[in-house]
């Protein structure tokens, strides 16, 4: 039987721990619960680490205690209520029948599971009783009758401990929550830098790094979603930290709307990080009886680095956050027909595209924007989920027969949440916009948004998507949604429960997502918003792999994938190979340098594959034959990130199976230069007792070529196919990266052990 959390009565101190890493806390005089410690396994803890007690000038005390070194105000905590002698930031704000917005949480119960419990209406990471262990915690406000339970999981096998909070009003008079955090932890003597991932529509997931300094720096999104602009993640790292070495604390919000990290450092350079729902236009009414759950937070230590850290958030991800059947499957290589056709095309016009798919090799077509309504621009037709018998006369599954006719499987794109003014379904109900009375509702791309907290919205919605997906001959789905939230209103709220709407927004789409996701499970569903403008573990519970990013340029994807992967793994990132010029950046790189990019990731194509000139088709039937011998090795092997593309000329990362008897390295050149520096790449994870061989992987222009055009570029060849180097070799020695004349030059590097 496992034993992974202990409580010891004597100091009442509670030590959550697995093989690796320990979390302790205490309830301390008065029934406050003080934070002890997070980090590297402590086997055994003999109570000395009770907060000192220091008389802080105009730090208050706790009545009935009244002892001057013992304040609310100093003491690292687990939670904490607002205006109640606590001057930082709080988890909790909740305005009583009073009108005082003071919490003051005491200790009243604890009792512990095993396994871990389901958030009621929100997605969470699971395990099975055998797993992990759960640790519940109930604090409460007399004055209020109100109780917080917070959640603490920590798993068997998985160095992450899950945490939420829930609030039950235990009283007979209406409660009016303000704030609800389902995280805080306190930091005594730690000089964290703090890594956020920030962005924008088309450059998303930027690593950003910087000092904590005195106050409160807030990282969040107010659109109602997650956003491009600044991912729900965050990692504490200490100042040394780098990708391979120092401490590293990273906090994943399991939650897909607007969402708030708080990091302050107080008077005396402690550092408290709060998590959770953005309290920005958040109010929500708890009656009598009532509770309110919160999302959940994965914490996670790593004394090995960020590589370490993120390791650990991708194997928890794909073993225990997504949910999908396909979580550990290979994932299909796709083409996409959006940038080949936009709403330009009609069955006739698609089949040459499905016809080069199959020749190439490709595993599924997926038919984006436009197959709908009476769609021909992005004017029209959100809401209507009809086929559009102009373009499909013989109805979309006579098309996707002859797609599965050729050996594909058939994807289609939806955009469920939003709608168009000129729809049917706005025409019959103008009420399901989300709108505020008396004014006019903001477009954005010519649409608007749904109101999905609405229970009759979501019956709307699935009834039409039901008649398509009961034919059953869709077998991929790319949910779009190409807006952020405006007018955020509820025709089904009352005026005073308004400050509800955003969060029962992103609940009513969870309920969609769970009927769809649990009714259909055999279909891959693939998340997309503007490329990666919802790009969270919320949206990995029902779909295994989200669309990136709609910058497809190889150049800009670098960073936009060594970023993602800082927080996400490889599964979850698709990557397409498009035109050139690149359609929204215009830069025009090789045909090998963006396959290179996007065979990193899950490997799709972007483009008219009828197009392509003749050695171009070779070479994507080379690439495509490539990375289905490398697939399970990007997607399911671990991922370290060598050389930063924020940090100079050159990017770097690999993949390494599990038992090491493979690598892929990548390495990427961005500017050639006339007197170029020498450089090396030292490789990471492999055995060193082993040799390993560099073996051939025919991506079209790659290793092993020697005549012709090729001498042009090459200054310096690259290794040899063939070439034996043991582990420590490469790791301790590494390799020269070849002096390439051109721009944007990359390479891969396949290494095997030698048996």
């Amino acid at each position: 039987m496992m034993t992974l959390i202990t409580f010891i009565p004597e100091t009442r101190t509670f030590h959550l721990s697995n093989e690796r890493l320990s979390y302790l806390f205490m309830i301390e005089e008065g029934g406050l619960l003080s934070h002890l410690y997070f980090g590297k396994k402590v086997k055994r803890y003999h109570n000395h680490m009770t907060y000192p007690r220091i008389d802080r000038g105009f730090s208050g005390n706790i009545p009935s205690i009244n002892e001057r070194g013992y304040s609310k105000d100093t003491l690292p905590q687990e939670f904490s209520g607002g205006h109640s002698g606590d001057y930082r930031t709080p988890s909790l704000m909740v305005k009583g029948v009073t009108g005082s917005y003071s919490v003051d949480l005491r200790y009243k119960s604890h009792r512990m599971e095993v396994g871990k419990p389901v958030l009621e209406g929100l997605p969470a990471s699971f395990a099975t009783v055998d797993e992990a262990e759960t640790l519940i915690i109930t604090l409460e406000d007399s004055l209020l009758n109100l109780e917080v339970e917070l959640f603490y999981t920590i798993f068997k096998n998985q160095d992450i401990i899950a945490r939420s909070s829930r609030l039950i009003n235990c009283g007979n008079q209406n409660l009016i929550v303000e704030k609800v955090a389902s995280l805080q932890i306190d930091f005594v003597a730690k000089d964290f830098d703090v890594i956020s991932l920030p962005g924008a529509y088309a450059n998303e997931r930027h690593m950003e790094r910087e000092t904590i300094g005195y106050g409160i720096k807030t990282y969040s999104s107010k659109r109602g979603t997650s956003s491009h602009h600044m991912n729900p993640f965050l990692v504490l790292a200490d100042k040394k930290t780098d990708e391979f070495t120092g401490d590293s604390y990273g906090f994943h919000l399991v939650y897909s709307g607007n969402h708030s990290f708080e990091v302050e450092k107080d008077h005396i350079s402690q550092v408290r990080l709060v998590a959770g729902i953005n309290d920005y236009g958040f109010e929500w009414h708890l009656g009598a009886g009532e509770s309110f759950q919160a999302p959940e937070v994965l914490m996670t230590y790593s004394e090995n680095g960020l590589n370490g850290m993120s390791q650990n958030f991708h194997h928890i991800i794909r073993d225990n956050v997504v949910r999908s059947k396909h979580r550990n499957k290979e994932r299909p290589i796709l083409v996409n027909n959006w940038e080949a056709t936009y709403f330009d095309f009609n069955e006739e016009k698609l089949h040459p595209i499905v016809d080069e798919a199959k020749k190439m090799g490709i595993e599924m077509f997926v038919l984006d924007d436009g197959w709908f309504g009476h769609r021909n621009d992005d004017q029209s037709s959100l809401g209507d989920w009809q086929v559009w018998e102009d373009k499909f006369p013989n109805g979309l599954k006579h098309f996707a027969d002859y797609v599965h006719k050729q050996g594909l499987k058939f994807g289609l794109w939806f955009e469920p949440e939003m709608i168009s003014k000129d729809s049917n379904l706005y025409r019959s109900h103008p009420d399901y916009l989300m709108q505020i009375p008396g004014r006019e509702p903001s477009p954005s791309r010519s649409q608007f948004v749904l109101d999905m907290g609405r229970k009759d919205v979501q019956d709307a919605i699935f009834t039409q998507l039901k008649l398509l997906l009961d034919e059953g001959y869709i077998d991929y789905i790319k949910w779009d949604m190409n807006r952020h939230l405006s007018d955020i209103h509820s025709l089904a709220l009352i005026p005073n429960r308004q400050g509800e709407a955003g969060h029962r927004y992103v609940l009513g789409v969870y309920a969609l997502l769970e009927k769809i996701t649990s009714t259909y499970p055999d279909i891959l569903f693939e998340g997309c918003s503007g490329g990666g403008g919802r790009f969270d573990l919320g949206w990995a519970y029902y779909m295994p792999q989200s669309w990136a990013s709609d910058n497809t340029d190889a150049l800009a994807r670098l960073t936009i994938q060594y970023g993602t992967s800082l927080a996400y793994p490889i599964s979850m990132m698709t990557s397409h190979v498009s035109a050139v010029p690149n359609h929204q950046t215009g830069r025009v790189t090789t045909l090998e340098a963006r396959a290179h990019v996007a065979m990193s990731g899950v490997l799709g194509y972007e483009l008219d594959l009828t197009k392509m000139s003749d050695s171009d088709k070779v070479d994507v039937i080379e690439q495509i034959a490539s990375y289905k011998k490398i697939r399970p090795l990007v997607q399911y092997g671990d991922f370290y990130r060598l050389k930063s593309p924020k940090a100079g000329n050159e990017t770097a990362w690999i993949f390494v199976s599990e038992n090491q008897k493979e690598a892929l390295l990548f390495t990427a050149h961005v500017l050639a230069h006339a007197q170029p520096y020498l450089s090396k790449t030292l490789l990471i994870g492999l055995n060193p007792d082993w040799d390993y061989r560099l073996e051939e992987l025919p991506t079209g222009q790659l290793l092993g070529h020697s005549v012709g055009y090729f001498d042009s570029i090459y200054a310096t060849q690259p290794m040899k196919n063939g070439s034996i180097l043991s582990g420590d070799e490469l790791m301790q020695m590494g390799i020269y990266n070849p002096i390439v004349r051109q721009d944007m030059a990359t390479q891969l590097y396949y290494f095997k052990a030698i048996d």
